[in-house]
């Protein structure tokens, strides 16, 4: 585990998960803090292999989007820059874990 993330994580799946970090924060225009956050909610009970894990057959925005959002009515979302025209507003965002959850492991001042 690292001080952010509440997987095992090698070096390179950390970097992985940063990078889907960064994406969040890039693309949807939330906090770091509730960016890993959401990752930890989605992923703490994981197993995640070493690196390269079979999630990284897809870009870190792929899994991004699946944390942020809901898939739309017909169980689709966005998998990246290939989907610009993709119509976000077909999409429900999912609620940011409770303040009081254990899955926030850095606070909104340490976003900097």
């Amino acid at each position: 585990m690292t001080a952010e993330f509440l997987m095992r994580l090698d070096e390179g799946m950390l970097e992985y998960f940063r990078d889907m970090t960064n994406e969040m924060v890039e693309r949807f225009e939330i906090p770091r803090a509730e960016a890993v956050a959401r990752i930890n909610e989605r992923y703490r009970n994981s197993k995640i292999s070493p690196y390269p894990d079979l999630m990284c057959h897809e870009f870190p925005e792929f899994w991004a989007y699946g944390v942020y959002y809901y898939p739309n009515d017909e169980g689709q979302l966005p998998s990246g820059e290939e989907d610009e025209d993709f119509d976000l507003s077909t999409l429900q965002i999912r609620p940011a874990p409770p303040k009081d959850s254990p899955v926030w492991t850095l606070k909104e001042e340490d976003d900097g």
